[in-house]
């Protein structure tokens, strides 16, 4: 594939997340934040999100099974998430994350199961979207060309 066909798909792809709202307009003021200076800021970025993510949702899942289940500390981890993928602009991470905290303050054990299963599966979708994003970009530049951003 030649660089223009690489730049297009980029292109091409980067809207889609877009349009199906994995990304907003958060995701694009990180993106101006990167410059030459720190040529990987965003991926640093997003790779410190994957991690905390990661971590948040196994610590979910084990509070979600103790027998008596400590829904301050459940709410806690949801707003932490939501935070997280706030500023990086991943919006359907966010809006569930929006109903689990629902469910949190409603003592709804079965909501916030629902709402974990939910979470983990955005979350796994945004991941793999922007690591193949990612992979574009590194093509990209591999091949001597730039992104257009």
């Amino acid at each position: 594939m030649d660089l223009v066909q690489l730049q297009r798909q980029f292109v091409d792809y980067k809207t889609s997340l877009y349009h199906e709202g994995f990304l907003d307009e958060q995701f694009t003021q990180l993106q101006e934040l990167q410059d030459e200076n720190n040529p990987d800021f965003v991926v640093e970025v997003v790779s410190l999100f994957f991690e905390d993510s990661e971590r948040l949702l196994n610590e979910l899942a084990r509070a979600l099974e103790q027998q008596n289940i400590d829904y301050k500390r459940i709410d806690a981890h949801v707003h932490q998430l939501k935070g997280s993928s706030s500023s990086i602009g991943a919006q359907r991470v966010q809006k569930v994350c929006i109903a689990f905290r629902n469910y949190c303050e409603e003592r709804n054990v079965e909501g916030c199961l629902k709402c974990l299963q939910q979470v983990r599966h955005e979350y796994s979708l945004v991941k793999t979207k922007l690591e193949s994003l990612f992979q574009l970009e590194q093509q990209i530049l591999t091949a001597g060309g730039s992104f257009p951003m």
